[in-house]
C-alpha cells in the first residue's frame, strides 16, 4: 500500500511574489501545500536582482513547515534565468519551476544546468506549460522525466488565453483539449499535474465552479493567485470523507481470508475489482497525508 510519505499534497499552490518580503513573511502562515515563489511575472525587470536575495534568504531560514517550496525562475534564454537558477540551487527548495518550456530537449538542458549548478536528485524539476508548441510536444514533454528531475506541470492558462487568441469563457471550453492532452501526457509518465490560475479573486462561485471542473478532469490540485482562494481550494481537491471509509472498506475487504486471490469481490453493496483496490489505496494515503501536514 502507498504510505502517507509516498505522496505529498498539492492541492493549493500559491504564488507569492518575491520582491515582496512581507508577502514571504506571511506565507509561513498560510495553509498552502505548495508555495511558489515567484521571480518571473509578478516581478519587473528592474527588481529581479533584489528579489532573488529575498527569496534566498526567505527559504534558507527553513521557515515554511511542512509547505511545499518552489522558486519560480526566469526562462534560461532571458537574462535573468541562470543567475535565477544558481540562487535557487544555492537555497535548496523543494522544487524548481520553470516557464514556457516547449520540449524534452530543452527540460533535458534545464536539467542538466541544475546537475552543474550543484543541485541534488531529489531536486524537483516543474515546467509550465503555457505555449502551443507545448500542447504539441507535450509527450516528448512528459517522457523527459524518464531521464531527468522533472516531477510535475503546473497549466499556464493565461497565457495559453493570449497565446491561442481564445475567449476565456466560464466553462473554459477553449482549454478543453490543452487540458486534457497534458493530463493523459502526466498520467502516461506518472507526474504531477496542477491546473492554472482563476484571475478574479472576488467571484468565490467562479473559483469554486473551476476547481470542481479541474478535480472532475484529474488535476492534483491549483495554482493560486490570493490567500482568500484556499479554503475553497483545499475543501474541494480533498478526498470526501464518504469515499475515504469506502476506500478503506475496499481495501479491507480485499484483506479477508475469504476474499485471497480474488479478483471482483461486493464491498458495500457494489462490485469492486483489482483497479478499484489501487485507486482506494491512492485515496486513504492521499487522506492520510493531507491529515499528517495538518
Amino acid at each position: 500500500m502507498t504510505s502517507p510519505a509516498q505522496f505529498r499534497p498539492r492541492r493549493s499552490c500559491l504564488y507569492m511574489p518575491g520582491a515582496n518580503p512581507r508577502a514571504l513573511e506571511k506565507a509561513k502562515s498560510l495553509a498552502a501545500d505548495m508555495l511558489i515563489l515567484d521571480l518571473e511575472d509578478a516581478v519587473a525587470p528592474e527588481a529581479k536582482a533584489e528579489a532573488r536575495q529575498v527569496i534566498l534568504g526567505a527559504v534558507s531560514e527553513r521557515a515554511y513547515g511542512n509547505r511545499e517550496v518552489v522558486i519560480r525562475i526566469n526562462g534560461l534564454d532571458t537574462q535573468w534565468g541562470h543567475d535565477d537558477l544558481t540562487m535557487a540551487v544555492s537555497a535548496a527548495p523543494d522544487g524548481v519551476l520553470v516557464p514556457k518550456v516547449t520540449s524534452g530537449e530543452q527540460v533535458q538542458a534545464i536539467d542538466n544546468a541544475l546537475s552543474d549548478a550543484g543541485a541534488p536528485a531529489e531536486l524537483g524539476l516543474w515546467v509550465m506549460i503555457e505555449m502551443p508548441l507545448a500542447i504539441l510536444n507535450i509527450q516528448e514533454i512528459a517522457a523527459a522525466a524518464g531521464t531527468t528531475r522533472l516531477a510535475g506541470f503546473v497549466m499556464g492558462t493565461n497565457d495559453l488565453a493570449k497565446e491561442f487568441n481564445a475567449v476565456a469563457t466560464a466553462d473554459r471550453f477553449a482549454f478543453q483539449v490543452p487540458l486534457a492532452l497534458a493530463l493523459a501526457a502526466a498520467r502516461a509518465y506518472g507526474l504531477v499535474a496542477i491546473d492554472g490560475v482563476y484571475n478574479d479573486i472576488k467571484d468565490e462561485a467562479g473559483l469554486v465552479a473551476e476547481c470542481e471542473q479541474g478535480r472532475v478532469l484529474g488535476f492534483d490540485g491549483k495554482t493560486l493567485i490570493h490567500p482568500a482562494q484556499l479554503e475553497s481550494t483545499n475543501r474541494i481537491f480533498s478526498p470526501d470523507p464518504d469515499d475515504v471509509s469506502h476506500a478503506e472498506a475496499i481495501i479491507a475487504a480485499f484483506q479477508d481470508a475469504e476474499n485471497q486471490g480474488k479478483g471482483v469481490i461486493k464491498v458495500n453493496g457494489k462490485m469492486v475489482e483489482l483497479l478499484h483496490l489501487e485507486q482506494a489505496k491512492r485515496l486513504v494515503a492521499i487522506n492520510a497525508a493531507i491529515q499528517a501536514a495538518n
